[in-house]
């Protein structure tokens, strides 16, 4: 898979923190200039679908559980690898220092209509919801949210450049 945007180490990680990595499958899907994503009400922000992948599972296989948990996808299929972007942020679990987050990204289709999302009570209590959204929008708002908001979440970031790179490489 190639990789979209590289992981700069910070220079405060020293041989000496402990690095935690985490893998995550995120779902590209477009109608047009729609495209699925989340709105997190917490955050005001729109991010693409998916999660962490579990241990033992494919990142496929990943991508295919979170999908169906966070949009009530039945059917997911044509699934084509996009990309990898990777980011080091501070770790707030036991034991780590860092968080080596790791984004696998893959452009798929949805069969059907979306069902009833299964969200996490975190999800739910951070007011978690799919949305079908003009893309452009969801720029403009994020990039809004990054230049003057005090709920800006840690992953407005990479969401904003991911949708940016979408514009420019998918949409005709």
């Amino acid at each position: 898979m190639r990789l979209l945007r590289p992981a700069v180490k910070p220079d405060m990680l020293t041989g000496d923190d402990r690095l935690f990595i985490r893998t995550a499958a995120r779902g590209i899907v477009l109608q047009g200039e729609n495209i699925l994503l989340l709105y997190t009400a917490r955050y005001d922000d729109y991010s693409l679908p998916g999660g962490g992948i579990d241990d033992g599972e494919e990142a496929i296989q990943g991508l295919i559980r979170e999908l169906r948990e966070e949009t009530g996808a039945a059917d997911v299929t044509d699934i084509q690898p996009y990309g990898q972007y990777d980011e080091y942020r501070p770790w707030h679990k036991p034991g780590y220092d860092w968080v080596l987050m790791r984004s696998l990204c893959y452009r798929c289709e949805l069969v059907g209509e979306l069902g009833e999302p299964q969200l996490e009570s975190h999800e739910l209590q951070n007011g978690m919801h799919p949305v079908w959204m003009n893309i452009h929008e969801a720029i403009r708002h994020n990039e809004a949210i990054i230049a003057g908001s005090d709920k800006k979440g840690q992953s407005i970031d990479r969401e904003t450049f991911l949708l940016k790179l979408i514009v420019s490489e998918l949409l005709d």
